[in-house]
């Protein structure tokens, strides 16, 4: 009850950082800590077994993946020039567009009764190709506009994500009696990070939350619209049954949107990092309204039927 309580606690959280920015603001080097603490815990849910799925579901995964790193990033880049954004803005979407898919996906997945297997593996694959294709993305599409630090976003995501993600998957494979006492936890552990680098980035962009907030919320309900969306209809239009479409939804649309955020705050600016920040509460409403949508369908052979749903 508590994890799905997440949006909730991530506004009241924000709305406090953004009234009383001063309790935050002292917090902003933690960030990458607490990203980091996020990307051990993930890797302690994974093992092995889960990268060997991927040889399994080649094809699904490889979709999924495509659409991952190229919807995304277009998709946030075409969202960024309609609305109109400037420079740091612009860098704010791309981040959230370039980023692996979030490991709210697993969960929203399983709720929707997608194939959980499937997308903890395309979660995995993604964040470890993310390490190489994120800082790519961006300098591809904007760097001719604004500096992008490759390199050093390239040593970060090493950091932040490779390392951590490895040894939770080693000491998961090593030590996995103890790990699986402690597995319950993982998730609330990963929510209060989340939720304090989202109430961090509020406080450290709070005075210019008014002028642009809404219209970089509008932008960003629009993005994860378009992922879920193209997510669902294209590997459907290929011809995967529903189960997978539903999948492959939600690891495109749902995006690792705290990583995007902790990546604008140390490489660019606190603005940059408000559409990851917005992103990060509003994917977990849209993925929880959807997964309730389709959880309530027919499961029943029909649900393998490559219908809509």
């Amino acid at each position: 009850m508590v994890i799905q309580l997440f949006p909730l606690w991530a506004l009241l959280l924000s709305g406090v950082a953004f009234f009383q920015p001063s309790l935050f603001t002292g917090l902003s080097a933690q960030i990458v800590p607490l990203l980091t603490i996020i990307m051990l815990a993930m890797g302690l849910t994974l093992s092995p077994a889960d990268f060997k799925q991927v040889l399994k579901n080649r094809k699904a995964v490889g979709v999924g993946v495509l659409l991952q790193f190229l919807v995304m990033p277009i998709a946030a880049f075409c969202v960024a020039f309609a609305f109109g954004f400037d420079t740091e803005l612009t860098v704010g979407m791309l981040l959230v567009g370039s980023v692996a898919g979030g490991t709210s996906s697993n969960v929203m997945c399983y709720l929707a009764k997608g194939d959980t297997a499937l997308s903890i593996s395309m979660t995995a694959i993604s964040t470890l190709l993310g390490v190489v294709l994120t800082p790519f993305l961006v300098s591809l599409m904007i760097g001719q506009s604004v500096d992008v630090p490759v390199a050093g976003m390239l040593i970060s995501l090493f950091k932040i994500v490779l390392l951590p993600v490895a040894a939770g998957v080693l000491i998961n494979t090593f030590f996995s009696k103890f790990v699986r006492k402690a597995e319950p936890i993982f998730p609330y552990i990963s929510m209060f990070a989340i939720v304090l680098i989202i109430a961090i980035v509020v406080a450290l962009s709070a005075s210019k939350i008014v002028q642009v907030g809404l219209i970089v919320a509008a932008a960003v309900i629009l993005h994860n619209a378009i992922g879920l969306t193209l997510g669902y209809w294209v590997t459907y239009l290929l011809g995967f049954d529903a189960r997978v479409c539903r999948t492959i939804a939600f690891e495109v649309g749902l995006q690792n949107s705290g990583l995007a955020a902790a990546l604008a705050v140390k490489f660019f600016t606190p603005m940059a990092a408000l559409p990851g920040t917005i992103f990060s509460v509003w994917h977990n409403i849209s993925g929880s309204l959807l997964a309730s949508y389709w959880s309530r369908r027919s499961v029943l052979d029909n649900d393998s039927e490559k219908t809509p749903k």
